[in-house]
């Protein structure tokens, strides 16, 4: 695990990079962005306002804990075109409330077309919010996670340089399993700490590279 409060060391500088080859598209508006985010409009926004911006209370990392263990195996966009459908269906994700769900709430859940219905993830959502609470003695599961942050970011300058999983990721699934969670592979919560600014995999390039202030522009 890594200490909190451990400096964060920013990588050397590289040369300029090379936006024809790195991957990235530039749009109408000049802006340069993955693929992923570069046509779909919704992804382009959520890429643009929200993805690696730092997420530090207790309620929001537990909404993007359970739509990353949601999106195992599907694509991100149809995670995100159900956001609103899922917040209605989990009470906004209040873990107090998540974890008090009984078998009504389940079935409600299975007949509910606006979310993924997957047994499995549906009760991990709700295992995983009595084990949110839990973490409260802890000092909660915001904190609990950043303190998975490593000393440095990765700076990819190409698309295959974009690591998708790493030994912090690795520790904090085994660590959170350790803690009673479940749906939280390495790959899930490599994915989770790139969404909530625990690290800046942002192409070097990207015009959202550096954007959350935790760690520095390359």
């Amino acid at each position: 695990m890594a200490t909190r409060g451990k400096p964060k060391t920013p990588a050397a500088p590289a040369p300029a990079i090379d936006i024809a080859n790195s991957g990235l598209i530039v749009g109408a508006d000049g802006l340069a962005r993955p693929p992923w985010a570069a046509v779909d409009a919704l992804l382009q926004a959520y890429y643009d306002t929200e993805w690696g911006m730092p997420v530090r209370d207790e309620r929001g990392m537990f909404e993007r804990l359970v739509l990353e263990g949601f999106q195992s195996g599907l694509s991100w966009a149809t995670i995100l075109r159900k956001r609103e459908a899922f917040r209605a269906a989990f009470h906004r994700f209040d873990p107090d409330k998540v974890a008090a769900y009984t078998d009504d709430d389940v079935r409600r859940l299975l007949g509910d077309a606006g979310i993924v219905r997957n047994r499995a993830k549906i009760l991990a959502t709700i295992n995983n919010a009595a084990a949110t609470i839990r973490l409260r003695e802890d000092g909660g599961l915001a904190d609990f996670i950043w303190s998975f942050q490593p000393a440095e970011t990765p700076a990819p300058r190409t698309l295959a340089e974009i690591p998708t999983i790493s030994a912090d990721s690795i520790a904090l699934s085994k660590a959170l399993r350790a803690r009673g969670f479940a749906f939280v592979g390495p790959t899930t919560m490599h994915a989770l700490m790139e969404a909530t600014g625990i690290i800046d995999t942002h192409l070097v390039g990207s015009h959202r590279r550096g954007c959350s202030g935790v760690w520095p522009a390359v």
